[in-house]
């Protein structure tokens, strides 16, 4: 059957090789034309967010330098089965890279006196350890902090990127806590506490 479809071609004079063929030019791909919206001014950005209030959590980890970690306010629960948590880390992040080595992480959820200790995990280049007590946690052995309402102890399971932040996935080993005490808060730049 080939061979008589190419006796065809050839009697018609058609080529029976492919010829270079000038390719499409290429789509204009975008999700919004840059005249379709205004942009956001960030400083108008930070103020209207900053009116929504969320819980304060340092994520820690342990790499062959010892231990590190960060504050941060950006943390979720994502998914119940599998057990899945999420905070957002900036990608300008010097602790991001050790946590990212390490492979898994301790969120620790503070409870509303932990305000110093906060603060001195939002400084970046100082010894954030220093004087701060804490044990391993009990799967991955990242530092979990003492006296913390609650703590999750994760591995990491995928990293998104979301504009000039990432957004870090884990997967739960194990978790606990006091429950006891109310949980720190951060409203309009300023720590606060929950009451009922």
């Amino acid at each position: 059957m080939a061979v008589t479809a190419v006796r065809y071609l050839r009697s018609v004079g058609a080529p029976t090789t492919a010829q270079p063929v000038d390719p499409l030019p290429r789509p204009d791909l975008r999700a919004v034309a840059d005249d379709e919206r205004l942009p956001v001014d960030p400083a108008e950005f930070r103020r209207v967010l900053g009116n929504f209030a969320s819980g304060v959590t340092v994520i820690t980890a342990t790499d062959a330098d010892g231990p590190t970690g960060f504050a941060c306010q950006s943390f979720a629960s994502l998914s119940l089965d599998p057990p899945l948590v999420a905070f957002m880390v900036a990608r300008t992040s010097t602790t991001w890279p050790r946590i990212a080595r390490a492979g898994t992480f301790c969120v620790n959820i503070l409870g509303a006196d932990q305000g110093p200790l906060c603060r001195g995990f939002a400084v970046s280049g100082a010894d954030k350890f220093a004087g701060v007590v804490h044990t391993p946690a009990p799967v991955t052995g990242a530092p979990l902090l003492a006296d913390v309402p609650a703590w999750i102890d994760c591995r990491i399971h995928a990293v998104h990127t979301g504009g000039d932040h990432l957004i870090v996935v884990g997967r739960v080993e194990a978790l606990g806590g006091t429950g006891e005490g109310a949980p720190l808060l951060f409203h309009q730049r300023k720590f606060g506490r929950f009451t009922a």
